[in-house]
């Protein structure tokens, strides 16, 4: 039987990550083989180091977005088959990228050679702008180049994914279900939790339908999305942090992002998404922040204390890169003075994600 292509889409911040670990436990308790293609716009990937710490198999195309490294993508795709053909590939694109369906999708079924089943596209709703978004308030926290994306991720979906339902209120809910049911009346939506597991049934089931799929013509205006994924600087780093006590992991990684979320916020600076992994001697644990608006989280505790920790921060925000990176910097220097200790700062990557320019577009 061909192997399963599921591609996971939604905004930066959205929940694609969760999505995917918790689908891709999902089948391996099932008793099917798992692979995981995961993508950004440069090296040293949170997403990639976590999916990895959990035991999956995972895969990784870097330095640019899935339609513009199309070739990458499926020498990935075949690297992953090399031991053993995955029964399920799961795959997530960069949260700034749109026209999927035609530059990735479709030419995965009519270009690439080696036989793949396509699954529905699914698009996740990140809840925290998106309720600004949708409701076309100004203080949505983006241009509306940026929004335009948004938008656009939504509509060539085959459906939808209400995520993050355990931490808001029906009402809260309802209200979202009835913006995306008035702008994109014809997909079905479904509301999940992919953290607590909420919906999951369903969703493996809408994953499973047979047909064709990825049949939405979209028109999109390229120099509008140009500007859209030009106005959030982007930072991935590679830092390690030493104390000559053991220090809270889990505390560390909080702090440091709830403070960059501070800082950037008192700055007029919105927060796309920032997330950090930190990890030593088998322990590992992940924070992120989706907005300037909503706190930081641990997404994956550790309940380590550890004399050192090798630290990877990915920071999209809305901002200069320069001004990003001088941020970053302050708030590692402040985070190792809070633990007593010092940091290493191994490599650091600012920048604007370039034009898009896909391998293909089949429309």
């Amino acid at each position: 039987m061909n192997p399963r292509f599921i591609l996971v889409g939604g905004f930066l911040g959205a929940g694609k990550t969760t999505t995917i670990a918790r689908l891709a436990r999902t089948y391996t308790d099932q008793g099917k083989r798992v692979g995981i293609v995961t993508n950004d716009q440069a090296a040293d990937l949170v997403d990639t180091l976590s999916l990895q710490a959990q035991g999956f198999d995972v895969g990784e195309v870097a330095g640019a977005c899935f339609c513009c490294s199309f070739n990458e993508l499926t020498s990935t795709l075949e690297n992953l088959s090399e031991k053993t053909l995955p029964d399920v590939i799961l795959a997530e694109p960069v949260g700034s990228c749109t026209d999927l369906v035609a530059t990735v999708i479709r030419p995965l079924a009519h270009v690439y050679q080696q036989p793949l089943s396509i699954a529905p596209y699914g698009v996740i709703l990140k809840p925290s702008h998106g309720a600004k978004i949708l409701r076309n308030d100004p203080r949505g926290g983006f241009s509306p180049q940026a929004a335009y994306i948004f938008r656009k991720q939504l509509e060539e979906a085959d459906f939808i994914l209400l995520n993050r339902i355990d931490e808001l209120s029906t009402s809260e809910v309802d209200e979202l279900q009835v913006l995306l049911e008035r702008d994109f009346p014809d997909r079905p939506v479904l509301r999940v939790s992919a953290r607590r597991g909420d919906g999951f049934d369903l969703l493996t089931e809408f994953l499973d339908r047979r047909g064709s799929f990825g049949l939405r013509k979209m028109e999109l205006d390229y120099d509008v999305y140009a500007a859209g994924e030009a106005e959030l600087g982007w930072l991935n780093g590679q830092v390690q942090f030493a104390a000559p006590q053991p220090f809270d992991l889990d505390r560390l990684l909080l702090d440091l992002v709830g403070n960059l979320r501070r800082v950037l916020s008192d700055e007029g600076q919105e927060t796309a998404h920032v997330k950090v992994i930190g990890m030593w001697d088998g322990n590992y644990a992940v924070a992120n922040a989706v907005s300037s608006f909503t706190p930081a989280e641990i997404s994956l505790p550790s309940g380590a204390f550890v004399p050192r920790a090798d630290v990877v921060v990915n920071a999209r925000v809305a901002t200069d890169p320069q001004s990003l990176e001088t941020i970053v910097r302050q708030q590692l220097s402040d985070a190792a003075l809070s633990i007593g200790g010092t940091v290493r700062i191994d490599s650091i990557q600012s920048f604007r994600p370039g034009r898009p320019v896909p391998t293909h577009r089949l429309n």
